[in-house]
């Protein structure tokens, strides 16, 4: 019983250790493309902010 317990762990902890050796230069590049857009509206937010100017007036 404790042998599987403690193959189940080992197997758990080398698929943690491969996935976040796969994903996380992944992860790591879209968050440095994220830092290059600035301050500016794009998406839903640019259209609930003119939205939200429409009807102010």
């Amino acid at each position: 019983m404790r042998t599987n317990i403690q193959n189940s762990i080992t197997t758990l902890l080398r698929m943690t250790a491969l996935v976040s050796f796969l994903v996380g230069p992944v992860g790591a590049f879209a968050y440095a493309q994220t830092g290059d857009k600035g301050a500016g509206f794009s998406g839903a937010g640019y259209v609930l902010y003119v939205s939200l100017q429409r009807n102010s007036n």
